[in-house]
Order: structure tokens, then C-alpha cells, then sequence
């Protein structure tokens, strides 16, 4: 097995492992979290909408970061996708 069918074999492997466990994650979470914003928009407040943006905050941090880390891998790995054309 070449490296190349080893890392596409990890890669489908990591993702059917993900798949299977993300039904159990699902359902994870306190019911504070989702009761609170639910009653507060009820009375018009908007508390659901700060926890919407800090949500999107957390989710995009990490790719941020991992971007600033491996741009130089990034970038030359488009530049040989765009070579191959």
C-alpha cells in the first residue's frame, strides 16, 4: 500500500468513525442551553442571537488557526492542483 492509499484509507476511516459516534454526540448538551434562549426570544430578548454569534465564533477559531499554521501546505497544494490543469 503506497502512503497515498494509506492517507485516503485513514481519511474514510476517521469519517465512518465520526458517522457512527455523531448520533450519541447529538444528543449531549445541558437543557439550560436550549431552554433559556427558546424562552427568551418567547419575550423578545436576544440572547439566542449573542449564543448563535458566539457558536460561530468558537466553530471558526480553529480553522483560523489551523489556516495561519499550514498556509505554506495549503497554498502549494493548489498551486499543484492548478498546475495539473
Amino acid at each position: 500500500m503506497s502512503i497515498r492509499s494509506k492517507q485516503l484509507f485513514l481519511f474514510f476511516a476517521f469519517l465512518l468513525v465520526l458517522m457512527l459516534v455523531a448520533p450519541a454526540l447529538q444528543a449531549q448538551g445541558c437543557s439550560q442551553c436550549k431552554m433559556i434562549p427558546q424562552s427568551d426570544l418567547q419575550n423578545g430578548g436576544s440572547v439566542a442571537g449573542g449564543i448563535n454569534k458566539g457558536i460561530l465564533y468558537m466553530m471558526a477559531l480553529p480553522y483560523i488557526i489551523l489556516f495561519l499554521l499550514f498556509r505554506k501546505q495549503i497554498i502549494g497544494f493548489y498551486r499543484q492542483l492548478r498546475a495539473r490543469k
